[in-house]
């Protein structure tokens, strides 16, 4: 039947195929966005403890007293403190995240090749994605950042992935920072602890220093189920609209296996007089709607696959300025496919009911 009328298949194959290749680009950009964020989350969470002033990180500080007293607590082996703020590289643009970040690796994952800093050269400046996208910076250039009212030349050392500042973020040396600023107060801190000692000793040493029942302090996993939630929270609407497109190729599946079955209500009726029964020719119609829908979703993967990459490389890094890793989930697409040609098949088999419920010498007397 499939084979003999490949006009009425396409009618039902267009429904399926739009609806899936959208569901399955969506699931893949997604999937894709969230790996990439929790790798980066790993990446750049590498501490035992994490301790911050204020939500906005720019409003409050710790004074160098603090940053004594914590670099000085038994349980602290290393510390790594980060003044943040906001710079203007452009008035006509957004401001830019600036932090200043104590010596040593830069933790976040880098991009591209890094740039080796010369004798000679200015102090090194890490960009982000969004800043090299935004203001056209690549390692080797140099650039001027405005601190303390002043204008100081940097050179761009690596650009880095960031999925937390959508306009951009500069990371200095902290020493720079507050050689030319004169600023030495710090916002955030990282520390990592000494063999045998606790989170929650630690948390507890920090609380019982003056002006720790201010401080945020969490670990690495809770920041990170954290920032994973409020992703889930984001894309919600994304989930909500593949199950609208599965039911929008569902729908359409209906409507066109219904109007097919209707006119092939003589067929099914000569099929009775040769011996099927109604189960046999809903089993048949069954089938008809499984194939569609397995043809449609092996077209539909393949489309969406590539839409996937258009939204990955090119929309997302156009609209955000952030690239991702393609991560395709497997399991995800394997059991949306399922679903889909196992629904595909009921509904097929639900549409043909009333044209098998009419008696078979009333289905073929118009040929008498």
């Amino acid at each position: 039947q499939l084979r003999g009328a490949p006009g009425q298949a396409m009618v039902s194959l267009a429904a399926i195929v739009a609806s899936f290749s959208l569901m399955a680009a969506m699931a893949i950009m997604v999937a894709s966005f969230r790996s990439s964020v929790d790798e980066w989350l790993a990446a750049v969470l590498p501490a035992e403890l994490y301790l911050r002033t204020t939500h906005a990180g720019e409003t409050a500080w710790l004074d160098p007293a603090l940053e004594a007293r914590v670099r000085a607590l038994p349980q602290v082996e290393r510390v790594v403190f980060l003044r943040s703020g906001r710079i203007t590289l452009d008035p006509a643009r957004p401001a830019v995240s600036l932090i200043a970040r104590d010596a040593g690796r830069i933790l976040f994952p880098f991009v591209g090749e890094a740039y080796e800093r010369k004798d000679g050269d200015p102090p090194a400046a890490w960009i982000s994605e969004a800043v090299s996208d935004l203001y056209g910076f690549h390692p080797g250039d140099q650039t001027q950042i405005p601190l303390a009212g002043k204008s100081h030349p940097f050179i761009v050392s690596g650009i880095w992935r960031d999925y937390a500042r959508q306009h951009g973020a500069i990371v200095i040396e902290r020493a720079t920072y507050a050689a030319l600023s004169g600023d030495r107060r710090a916002n955030d801190a990282a520390l990592w602890l000494k063999p045998g000692a606790s989170a929650a000793g630690a948390t507890e040493a920090l609380r019982a220093l003056p002006g720790g029942g201010l401080l945020e302090i969490a670990g690495p996993g809770e920041i990170r189920k954290a920032s994973l939630a409020i992703f889930d929270r984001s894309f919600a609407v994304t989930y909500a609209l593949e199950a609208v497109a599965v039911l929008v190729g569902l729908f359409g599946l209906s409507s066109s296996v219904g109007a097919i079955v209707l006119a092939r209500r003589r067929e099914f009726g000569m099929l009775r007089h040769l011996g099927m029964t109604r189960a046999q020719i809903g089993a048949m119609l069954a089938a008809e709607g499984g194939l569609l829908a397995l043809l449609g979703v092996a077209v539909g993967l393949a489309l969406g696959g590539a839409i996937s990459l258009v939204l990955i490389h090119v929309v997302n890094r156009q609209s955000f300025n952030w690239s991702m890793d393609l991560h395709v989930p497997f399991e995800l697409l394997s059991g949306l496919s399922f679903a889909l040609v196992f629904l595909a098949a009921i509904t097929a088999w639900i549409s043909g009911r009333e044209a098998t419920g009419i008696g078979p010498v009333r289905a073929v007397k118009e040929d008498w």
